[in-house]
């Protein structure tokens, strides 16, 4: 992992100032097998900053999975992957603020599968409202992640009012809460230390017995539609063919005032982004982005994150390969959906692939105001 941050052998950088970071877990017991907080660390730092475990970024996208489609499927206010949802205009619930998508662009009437794929806003935010706050900050806390009170915009979103690190998301608590996804719908709190052995010759081991955060079913549907993020949406630049593999990426944005006084660039820019992985074996969370919030990524610099996953994601496979997950009862594959057990497997036809383009977790006119609510 230090030699995918430090060097461009694996990752082409578009300057040494951007960072990274991230954290591999081990979906089967939570055990943290790499870590990293930052680019060019400086050997002599004793009690430094580890943005690893920092809540003060926004995980944007990556959220969706975790706080509105896979609490959707578990609860029950969807029951396939080819679901039909809407992505039309839409405005927060209780509001006049519109959501938009990245492109300003509205597919209408798309699958569920779809709306994941392609990281669009409008269906996530309407998902949420669905499946209720309470319901959906119930589900986050079982996978690790809390909020002081939450919000319709953390839909799309990690930003919270309060500053602690007991809320919010940072690249620890996104790997440990999508290895359960891996995992069957078991989450394992993250652990750092395997054994203390003390002066006299004793031991003492430490594990995590693990809590069920989902059912079998949900996680598989979860996956089978991440899946498609890395072979038809936003994660292509994460896709090895060798390898079976989900995940979600994630983009953050500025206000727009923070754009009119801050940022000059004219071009498409953001200060955050992620991506959040996962095999049979490892989840591994990137986080990429400038200590200065205000320093924008730009061009390439989207592409980082998905590439730092996939080079470590491939150099932990490639000797181990983890195979491919197998479907649990209660469910059905239909074409390219999978459907509980009772569903109807009719459906309209969702909108064609498309090429997919830099996705943001939320316009820069919708997020200013709804996040700070």
């Amino acid at each position: 992992l230090w030699d995918i941050y430090d060097s461009d052998q694996y990752v082409s950088y578009p300057d040494d100032d951007l960072q990274v970071a991230s954290t591999v877990v081990d979906v089967s017991n939570g055990k943290v097998i790499a870590q990293l907080g930052a680019r060019h660390q400086a050997s002599n730092v004793s009690f430094g900053t580890n943005q690893a475990v920092e809540t003060n970024r926004d995980w944007g996208s990556s959220m969706k999975p975790i706080t509105d489609y896979a609490p959707a499927l578990e609860y029950g206010v969807y029951d396939s992957t080819a679901t039909m949802v809407n992505d039309i205009p839409y405005n927060y619930p209780g509001t006049s603020t519109p959501v938009y998508n990245w492109d300003r662009a509205y597919f209408g009437n798309i699958s569920l599968q779809y709306a994941l794929q392609q990281s669009r806003n409008v269906p996530a935010v309407e998902t949420l409202n669905k499946v209720g706050l309470d319901r959906a900050k119930t589900f986050l806390n079982g996978l690790g992640i809390d909020y002081p009170s939450i919000h319709y915009s953390n839909a799309i979103s990690s930003n919270t009012t309060e500053s602690s690190k007991q809320y919010g998301a940072s690249s620890e608590k996104m790997a440990a809460a999508y290895a359960a996804f891996a995992n069957g719908g078991i989450y394992h709190k993250p652990m750092y230390i395997n054994k203390v052995v003390f002066s006299d010759g004793s031991e003492k081991e430490f594990s995590d017995a693990g809590t069920r955060a989902m059912k079998e079913t949900t996680a598989y549907m979860m996956t089978e539609m991440m899946k498609t993020v890395l072979t038809y949406g936003t994660g292509r630049g994460a896709y090895l063919p060798w390898l079976p593999q989900a995940g979600k990426t994630g983009t953050s944005n500025y206000t727009d005032d923070e754009i009119e006084k801050y940022i000059k660039n004219t071009g498409y820019v953001a200060p955050d982004e992620m991506f959040v992985g996962y095999t049979r074996k490892y989840s591994m969370a990137v986080w990429t982005g400038y200590s200065n919030r205000l320093t924008p990524i730009i061009g390439d610099g989207f592409l980082v994150a998905a590439k730092v996953y996939r080079s470590m994601i491939s150099y932990l496979s490639e000797d181990d390969h983890p195979g491919d997950w197998t479907m649990p009862e209660g469910v059905y594959r239909s074409g390219e959906f999978v459907f509980k057990n009772g569903a109807r497997s009719t459906w309209s036809s969702p909108a064609p692939q498309q090429p997919p383009s830099t996705e943001s977790s939320s316009s820069s006119s919708d997020s200013s105001t709804s996040q700070s609510s």
